[in-house]
């Protein structure tokens, strides 16, 4: 078997997120990323398949530089078209999928690589715009709409509060045996206006990983602090709870965009993965 890593980017407009879901009561398949590459892939290696990705993308979120890893038989590689070579697979996927994603890379990895586990950091970009108008016809699909005006000053204030390994809880969907704490690296906000676009900002966002929702919770958290309908005491505590919180609502989906996903050398990836698979504890 040959591990391959898979450099993809999508605009998640018309996908409902990442993840492969059951057909539906009329056996139609709804139109997920994991479906669309592994029937492409399958096509083509002439086997069945199964990606593991770095993170799964929620529907209407895109990704620039989503990593995925797929095993697949070495058999398989062995076609005219391939002839031993992994990268000849941009070309030929290229051909099969549609055009709202892309496959800008191919390559072989060690057996220990793993797209999800040896992860040391994913970090997502977010556009929004608060301008009365909206987003500019040509950026609607990656750019979200904030119906008031913010001070760029206090969301980087509500921003520089969030930082650090903490219990995520209040900004997360729950899941079973999940653990929400988490290290946030960077969030940091920007003006981004042009003359084309006014009143733009792009927060990014780094952390060693992110549970669900938890992104466009923490920009949404942002985002009513910059607009002034709370202040940061309002942050310190939300960080103090153990549940989700209803009072952070989830910033648009389309703003959304997972640029990057980091991994450490070679000689680092069993150790990175066995420590990202322990169960992180409680930090009290």
């Amino acid at each position: 078997m040959a591990r391959l890593r898979l450099d993809i980017a999508y605009d998640g407009s018309g996908f409902h997120g990442w993840a492969r879901q059951r057909p539906a009561p009329d056996g139609s398949a709804t139109r997920t990323v994991q479906e669309t590459l592994e029937t492409a892939l399958a096509l083509v290696l002439r086997t069945e398949v199964g990606l593991t990705v770095a993170g799964r993308t929620d529907a209407g979120v895109h990704a620039s530089g989503q990593v995925a890893h797929v095993d697949v038989p070495r058999v398989s590689l062995q076609q005219r078209s391939i002839d031993g070579d992994p990268g000849r697979l941009v070309r030929r996927l290229a051909k099969l999928l549609p055009e709202d994603i892309r496959v800008f890379a191919v390559t072989e990895v060690p057996p220990l690589f793993d797209a999800r586990f040896s992860a040391l950091e994913r970090t997502y970009a977010y556009r929004v715009t608060t301008h009365p108008g909206g987003a500019l016809p040509m950026r609607r699909s990656d750019t979200a709409t904030w119906g008031k005006p913010v001070d760029l000053a206090r969301m980087q204030n509500a921003a520089d509060l969030l930082l650090g390994l903490n219990d995520f809880a209040a900004f997360c969907r729950a899941r079973p045996h999940a653990t929400t704490v988490r290290q946030l690296r960077h969030l940091r906000w920007a003006e981004a206006s042009t003359s084309e676009e006014p009143e733009l900002y792009i927060a990014r966002v780094t952390a060693d990983a992110f549970c669900w929702n938890m992104v466009r919770a923490l920009v949404a958290t942002c985002l009513i602090v910059g607009e002034g309908r709370r202040d940061e005491d309002w942050v310190s505590t939300l960080l103090t709870l153990r549940e989700r919180s209803a009072q952070v609502p989830l910033a648009p989906a389309r703003g959304l965009t997972l640029t990057g996903v980091a991994y450490p050398p070679e000689q680092d990836l069993a150790a990175r993965s066995a420590q990202t698979r322990a169960r992180r504890g409680s930090i009290g």
